[in-house]
């Protein structure tokens, strides 16, 4: 009787999530391949150049960047506060695993790519390049094994997926943020007033949110302040409950919101994203870049940080009595859910153009190190994944708790 309740409980849409996401990595990773292609065919000059152009007053490059990747962030913000306050990481005890897995799989990504590059201040403003995980490429490689992995362990690595782009949201707003124009923020900061504030008086109109929220993206945009802040401060005003006191149902705006940028995000904005920035000219480059620092720091971040900050951070929590491990999955099914936490594409590709600006060699160096250590925490991860048992003494059921 388990599994009929949790699909009639509306307090998460993480099946629909799963789905959407999963599917969405596949095409993900069509474009990233298509990028390459390109990148290194008779076409690359017009693609390159393409991206170059100017469209108004930015490039195609930067509308990409800075404005479908709003529309990304918008959507990361909405299913964080979703989960946060009526889901998956609506109580400290749901959040204690993936929370502290989460934490443990930027720090030790992090060390490791300082290790390599502590010594050259340029190259380590990179450092936060190997802390992301890519939820849409992670799903997708799930989604290849089928029944073999249970829901529960989707659910978990969708969780710290959640939480590890919430990090990164912070990462970004904290330390890669160019000067900053005052009378623009402080004019962001007005209009996020007044969306709040129209939250608090109960304002249902989605309209509204939205046209402030592209106010507030201009404003943020002209102030220094990355302008995909904006869609995260706007996902977190747009109201969770059609009434106070009511329960959450498909007539929140929120809920309205979410589900209609579920497709798009997920076959539109991130694959011309991953399109656009994963295209490099590996055979311009030669074999020296696969041996500069930042890129074998990136590799082993992605590749051997996560698996480490991901696994040994969830496997303490699990000894010290502060969590559980996910229903009906085991131990290599842990680790290969780890492994699969250093695929870090999306994320990982927009922190380097944050961190490197107007430095394309570094940006090179950082591409190829986030798609080497990508595509061998995918194959890692789907191995393991593949031939791992699962815990057989819990109850299939179980594995569907939402």
């Amino acid at each position: 009787m388990a599994e009929p309740l949790a699909t009639r409980r509306p307090t998460s849409a993480m099946r629909a999530f799963l789905d959407n996401e999963a599917s969405g990595g596949l095409v993900l990773m069509g474009a990233a391949a298509l990028a390459l292609a390109v990148a290194n065919s008779p076409l690359a000059p017009a693609y390159f150049g393409a991206l170059k152009a100017y469209i108004g007053p930015l490039s195609l490059g930067h509308w990409i960047n800075d404005g479908l990747m709003a529309v990304f962030f918008l959507l990361v913000g909405l299913e964080i506060k979703r989960e946060v306050l009526d889901g998956q990481l609506s109580t400290w005890s749901r959040r204690a695993l993936p929370g502290i897995a989460a934490a443990g799989g930027m720090a030790v990504p992090a060390a490791i790519y300082l290790a390599f590059n502590l010594g050259d201040p340029r190259a380590a403003a990179g450092w936060a390049i190997p802390s992301a995980t890519d939820i849409a490429f992670a799903l997708g490689v799930l989604s290849l094994l089928g029944p073999r992995v249970p829901v529960s362990l989707k659910v978990f690595l969708t969780a710290l997926a959640i939480l590890d782009d919430l990090g990164a949201v912070v990462i970004i707003a904290v330390f890669y943020t160019a000067g900053i124009s005052g009378p623009d923020l402080a004019g962001a900061a007005a209009v996020a007033a007044v969306l709040a504030a129209m939250n608090r008086l109960g304002v249902m109109r989605l309209a509204s949110y939205l046209l402030l929220g592209l106010v507030l993206w201009v404003l943020v945009l002209r102030s220094g302040v990355h302008a995909t802040i904006a869609g995260v401060v706007l996902a977190l005003t747009i109201p969770l409950r059609p009434a106070p006191g009511r329960p959450d149902d498909a007539t929140s705006p929120l809920h309205i919101l979410e589900h209609a940028l579920h497709r798009p995000v997920a076959f539109l904005v991130v694959p011309v994203f991953g399109f656009a920035n994963a295209g490099v000219s590996v055979l311009g480059l030669g074999a020296a870049a696969l041996a500069q620092p930042v890129t074998i720091g990136v590799a082993a971040g992605l590749f051997l940080g996560k698996l480490v900050g991901v696994f040994g951070a969830a496997a303490l929590t699990i000894r010290a009595g502060l969590a559980d491990l996910p229903m009906g999955a085991g131990w290599g099914q842990l680790l290969g859910v780890s492994l699969l936490c250093g695929i870090g594409f999306t994320m990982s590709l927009f922190i380097a153009l944050l961190a490197f600006p107007g430095a394309e060699a570094l940006q090179d160096q950082a591409k190829i190190g986030i798609l080497v250590g990508s595509l061998l925490a995918g194959l890692a991860g789907y191995a393991v994944l593949r031939v791992a048992p699962r815990d057989v003494a819990a109850p299939a059921a179980a594995t569907s708790r939402g």
